[in-house]
């Protein structure tokens, strides 16, 4: 349970939103996307976690929208987190599972 009551909530950010497998923070008019390694089931986030979920789930979105930004535009900014945190143990927690983006209005 580390994951979703420690480190991620220590960060240097405001909290913007919590979903349930990823969380938004505040970055200088922009987003810190963060996938966790949280599951959920019927709505319901479950205590047990899956090690590297997060990661995995950030690298499938990231092939996508790279994929298909020709195709249609998206939220990615493509700026490096390390611009914005200079904890190296922070990073190393953060490395493959977060994204800067824009603020967007979600699709419902």
């Amino acid at each position: 349970m580390e994951e979703v009551l420690g480190w991620v909530e220590n960060l240097p950010f405001p909290l913007f939103k919590r979903g349930k497998v990823r969380d938004l923070f505040r970055l200088d008019g922009e987003l810190l996307m963060v996938t966790t390694d949280r599951i959920s089931a019927f709505d319901v986030v479950l205590r047990t976690l899956i090690p590297q979920k997060g990661r995995i789930l950030n690298g499938l979105s990231l092939f996508w929208f790279k994929r298909m930004e020709d195709i249609f535009p998206n939220h990615l900014t493509y700026k490096e987190l390390e611009d914005y945190i200079d904890d190296e143990e922070i990073l190393a927690k953060l490395k493959g599972r977060c994204m800067i983006v824009k603020e967007t209005q979600p699709l419902p």
